[in-house]
Order: C-alpha cells, then sequence, then structure tokens
C-alpha cells in the first residue's frame, strides 16, 4: 500500500548489505486505467537469478499474486489511513499521493485491496513504529 514505508524499508535492508529490490522502480509498468503492473518478463527474471541467499521484494500490483509461490514469506507493512495520508503529503522523493485522485484511490485500496493482501499475507508489520524496528522484525521473520 502506498505510504506504509515499502521504499524505505528496502533503503535499510540494502544499506545492511542485503539484495532488496522496490517493484516502483523499473520493475513495473504503467496500465491504461493508470495503475501499474508488474512486468512479468522482468519479475521472473529477477526471481529465477539464485545470486543471493535472500532476496527481498517490495511492492504491491495487481498482478502480483500470479508471484506468491516464488516467495518464502509474505509481509504486510500497513499504518492506519492517516498514517497514510500524512506519509503521503510530506514525501518529496516520489510525487504518488499529492493529487487528489490518486488520494481517493489510495483511501479506495486501504478498504478493499488491503484487506485481501491481508488475507495472503504470512505476517503483517505496523509501519508506526520506528524503521530501525520494522527492519529487525522483517529480519526475524527470515530467520525463523
Amino acid at each position: 500500500m502506498s505510504g506504509t514505508g515499502k521504499s524505505s524499508v528496502v533503503r535499510e535492508l540494502a544499506a545492511r548489505g542485503f539484495k532488496a529490490v522496490d517493484t516502483d522502480d523499473g520493475w513495473s509498468e504503467p496500465t491504461l486505467d493508470g495503475r501499474q503492473m508488474w512486468r512479468e518478463d522482468a519479475m521472473r527474471a529477477l526471481l529465477a537469478t539464485e545470486d543471493t541467499d535472500v532476496l527481498f521484494v517490495a511492492g504491491c500490483e495487481e498482478n502480483q499474486a500470479q508471484f506468491h509461490a516464488h516467495f518464502d514469506h509474505i509481509v504486510l507493512l500497513s499504518a492506519p489511513l492517516g498514517t497514510l495520508l500524512e506519509r503521503l503529503a510530506a514525501r518529496t522523493s516520489n510525487t504518488y499521493g499529492k493529487a487528489p485522485e490518486e488520494l481517493d484511490r489510495v483511501r479506495g485500496d486501504v478498504e478493499t485491496a488491503e484487506p485481501l493482501l491481508r488475507r495472503v499475507a504470512d505476517h503483517e508489520l505496523q509501519t508506526t513504529i520506528p524503521l530501525n524496528e520494522v527492519v529487525t522484525a522483517i529480519l526475524r521473520l527470515v530467520n525463523e
């Protein structure tokens, strides 16, 4: 979900030496309705590459379900709607969430898509805790 901290988590994992991919960075392509989908060829290649012990993939697209079998863990990062809206308004690294129609989409996604994501997730982490604690919790899940 937009504003949950996926990009921040990816940056922190990479800073700690892990291979971590934010699918917003070249792994997705826009659709006619303004959303985006994972580039299936690129994602297949990424997931087939065995150049690291652990690969972290962060993203949320409508076609992600076809890749779920490739993941050992699916972690839903979540935060209350108010927190998401505050983060989107404050962030400077990504313009998404500034336009009223984008904010409406975020609200709709929290209402309709997040419950679906929650059903397929193995774990859920609230990202209202400090980033360091979120990343530590993710690393604990991988090492279980």
